[in-house]
């Protein structure tokens, strides 16, 4: 009670880091959600074995021909590196931006938003499951007699496909996918489930991280056939960068008339991809942390103010027998009580800002635990801003309150 009586007298300088702290806290524990879900989003997993992935572009002088054979050759090429486990030629890689989709639906001619889906799909021949390091969880892989040849900008519908477990659980709740048909939505096209992996992020997964459908992906039995080809390269632990310095020796001494670059691990198509989530991350730390510095420093100016209002009456505690860690207790007391307040109108506010935002734009919804734990580190953080001005309070002698009189 005497402490709310002296703030009592003090009220507007309270009100005014009430009002600060709770500000704080609002835009911090919404910018810590934000920065939760973001790393949770660039950290998830491809599908493929990241680890002892490469990819090279490759690009031919002039438009040859023989493209297939070309590529076939070249592939062989590349298998046939010593570290190297497989390698397999097509458009894209997941995290690579560009993707070719398909909408896929569970009758023909659907329209039903509910049951019909886009996915991106990626052409791959048998090598596909080895090249890649996919998670088959169920049925079989294309056999070689299943692949058929596939070009820039055609659309054909094979008759098997492979999806993720994600479209399997979308389409078939319950029920075994392998054996059923996928439509592809506005056409009479349709391909039978002849396999499932465990996953496999769309290529343009990266740009829309809060997609639900991220990993809504197919697998089309076509050797992918294009003068401008990306040739993706699985080698065994440890060599991958002993084959990206072999690869395109090799190739460069069966044609010379090529034109090779992006030699890159795969680390670095991820690096790239959230690069944009990485600043945005950075910068939402950045003012998460300028605004609990001017917080604190905010409580050190006002305490010291505090301070030097009551020299007298600390004083005279003193006199009549206060110890030090009493007057440390004191602001450290009154001090918890102001940001207990702050938080409580923080937590309300930052909790009603998420919810009234979600509702305009795409925005992760802020949990009671988040602003919890983000009221726990604003508390501590008065607290130990408080801890200065309160240990010069302590040090006040008792002398002083005989000044003046």
């Amino acid at each position: 009670m005497p402490i709310l009586r002296t703030l009592g007298r003090n009220r507007i300088g309270a009100v005014l880091i009430v009002l600060q702290i709770a500000i704080t806290l609002a835009i911090v524990s919404n910018c810590l959600s934000l920065i939760q879900h973001r790393v949770l989003w660039m950290d998830r997993p491809s599908g493929i074995d990241e680890a002892n992935i490469f990819s090279l572009n490759n690009t031919w002088d002039s438009d040859p021909p023989d493209l297939k054979a070309r590529i076939e050759g070249d592939l062989a090429a590349l298998r046939s590196l010593p570290g190297v486990i497989d390698a397999e030629a097509t458009s894209y890689t997941p995290l690579s931006g560009f993707e070719r989709a398909w909408p896929l639906a569970t009758r023909p001619n659907q329209h039903d938003s509910g049951a019909s889906a886009w996915a991106a799909a990626y052409p791959v021949d048998e090598h596909g499951l080895a090249a890649l390091g996919v998670k088959l969880i169920a049925g079989r892989w294309f056999s070689a007699t299943e692949v058929g040849e596939i070009r820039d900008r055609e659309i054909k519908f094979p008759p098997s496909v492979l999806i993720t477990e994600r479209i399997a659980n979308k389409f078939f709740p319950g029920r075994d996918p392998l054996g059923q048909l996928l439509y592809f939505e506005h056409t009479d096209g349709s391909s039978r489930i002849v396999g499932v992996v465990q996953r496999m992020q769309r290529p343009s997964d990266a740009s829309a991280w809060s997609n639900p459908d991220a990993e809504n992906s197919i697998f089309i039995p076509f050797q992918y056939v294009n003068n401008g080809i990306l040739y993706v390269v699985r080698t065994k632990p440890g060599q991958q960068g002993a084959m990206m310095r072999a690869a395109p020796v090799k190739l460069l001494e069966m044609t010379p008339e090529r034109i090779i670059e992006q030699v890159q691990p795969y680390s670095e198509i991820r690096r790239q991809a959230h690069r944009d989530s990485h600043a945005t991350v950075i910068m939402l730390g950045v003012v998460s942390a300028f605004l609990l510095a001017i917080t604190a420093f905010g409580i050190i100016g006002l305490t010291l103010y505090w301070v030097g209002l009551r020299r007298r009456h600390i004083g005279m505690r003193r006199a009549l027998g206060a110890r030090r860690v009493e007057i440390l207790r004191y602001f450290h007391t009154e001090n918890f009580l102001i940001a207990a307040v702050g938080c409580g109108l923080g937590v309300a506010l930052g909790l009603a800002g998420n919810t009234w935002l979600a509702t305009r734009i795409d925005l992760n919804r802020l949990s009671l635990v988040n602003a919890s734990l983000g009221a726990m580190l604003v508390m501590l953080l008065c607290q130990f801003a408080v801890l200065w001005p309160a240990l010069r309070a302590a040090s006040v002698a008792p002398a002083i309150a005989s000044r003046g009189l």
